[in-house]
C-alpha cells in the first residue's frame, strides 16, 4: 500500500506540482505556502506531494522572479485539468484535486493520502473527497489536517459582502485595511472563491457545510486555527483571528459535530500567511505553514494515524 501526504494551497495562491524527489530549482521550492510545510514533512519520512494551483484558469505559471514568495523551474508543469483554479469556485476545485489524486494513483501508485489544507485548501480537500467518494476513485483518504481554513467563512470577506457590520473591525488599523483590499479585489472581478468565503454560502440549512455532512464519517480531522490578532470585547466569532480566519471558524465551532465527527483542534499565535507577516513586520515563522508549532502539531497528527 502507498502512502502520499498531499498540501494543497489556498485561495489566490499559485503553488507548483512538487514531489518527494523534486521542488522548483528557483525561488521557493513548493511556493510561499507550502516550502516549509513540506520540508518538514519530508524530514519526518513521509511521500510529500504538493497539489498544483494557479490563481485563475490554466496551468501553473512561474510568476515574476521578483514577486513575494516567486519560484521558478518547475519539475513539472501538469496540465489543466489537475490543476486547481485557487480563485474558482470551491468545488470545481474538489474536482480538480480528485483528478490531481487519481493521476498519483496511476502514475506512482498512491492508494491512501493525508491531505493538509492551508486556508481555503482545506474547503477544496474536503471538496476532493467528497467527489473522490462519488466516482470511485480507488485511493483512500486517511485523514485530514485543516490549517487556517475557513469552515465558516472569512472575516474580511464576510465584511466585504456585508455579513458583518464596519463596527465588527474594532477600529483596528490591519483589520480594516485588510478587509477594504478584498472588498476592492472583488469590485474587480471574481471567479466564483470570494463569494463562497461567507457565512451565507457556507453554513445553514442545505448550504455547503451541512450538504457536506458524512463525506468526514470515516476520516479523522485536525483544525488548526490561528490567534494573532486580538480585540478586547470583539466577537468571539471573529475576534481572535489570524487576520483572515478567526479562530471560531478554523475551529469550525459553530458548525454540528456531524460534519466533522473525528476531529481534533490546536490553536497557535500565528497569522495566516507568511504574506499577512510580512505586511505587519513579523518573521515568517509567525506565518501559519512556516510556523514550527503548527508543523510539529501536523506531524503529531499524521503519526497518530494507522
Amino acid at each position: 500500500m502507498s502512502r502520499a501526504v498531499v498540501i494543497m494551497s489556498g485561495g489566490d495562491a499559485a503553488t507548483p506540482f512538487t514531489t518527494p524527489e523534486a521542488g522548483c530549482r528557483t525561488g521557493l521550492a513548493a511556493g510561499n505556502t507550502d516550502t516549509a510545510l513540506r520540508e518538514y514533512l519530508l524530514g519526518e519520512g513521509h511521500q510529500v506531494y504538493t497539489a498544483p494551483a494557479q490563481n485563475g484558469r490554466g496551468v501553473v505559471t512561474d510568476p515574476d522572479p521578483e514577486s513575494f514568495g516567486a519560484f521558478g523551474g518547475q519539475p513539472e508543469v501538469l496540465a489543466e485539468q489537475y490543476t486547481v483554479n485557487s480563485d474558482g469556485d470551491i468545488d470545481l476545485a474538489g474536482e480538480q484535486l480528485a483528478r490531481f489524486v487519481g493521476l498519483l494513483h496511476s502514475r506512482y501508485g498512491v492508494t491512501e493520502v493525508d491531505f493538509v489544507g492551508h486556508s481555503n485548501g482545506g474547503l477544496f480537500a474536503r471538496a476532493a473527497i467528497r467527489t473522490m467518494q462519488l466516482l470511485e476513485i480507488p485511493v483512500r483518504t486517511r485523514s485530514l489536517a485543516t490549517l487556517g481554513t475557513p469552515w465558516m467563512g472569512t472575516f474580511p470577506l464576510r465584511w466585504a459582502f456585508g455579513e458583518i457590520p464596519d463596527a465588527a473591525l474594532m477600529g483596528q488599523e490591519f483589520a480594516t485595511r485588510f478587509a477594504q483590499g478584498f472588498k476592492d479585489r472583488v469590485g474587480e472581478g471574481d471567479l466564483g472563491l470570494a463569494q463562497e468565503n461567507t457565512y451565507h454560502y457556507l453554513v445553514g440549512p442545505g448550504r455547503w457545510n451541512e450538504y457536506a455532512i458524512g463525506v468526514l464519517d470515516d476520516i479523522p480531522v485536525h483544525l488548526i486555527g490561528g490567534t494573532w490578532f486580538e480585540a478586547n470585547e470583539g466577537d468571539p466569532e471573529l475576534w481572535p483571528n489570524d487576520g483572515l480566519v478567526s479562530r471560531f471558524s478554523a475551529l469550525a465551532q459553530g458548525l454540528p459535530a456531524e460534519v466533522a465527527p473525528r476531529r481534533s483542534s490546536a490553536r497557535f499565535p500565528v497569522t495566516h500567511s507568511i504574506f499577512v507577516a510580512d505586511l505587519i513586520g513579523q518573521p515568517w515563522q509567525t506565518g501559519m505553514t512556516w510556523n514550527p508549532d503548527v508543523l510539529a502539531s501536523v506531524a503529531q497528527f499524521l503519526a497518530a494515524q494507522q
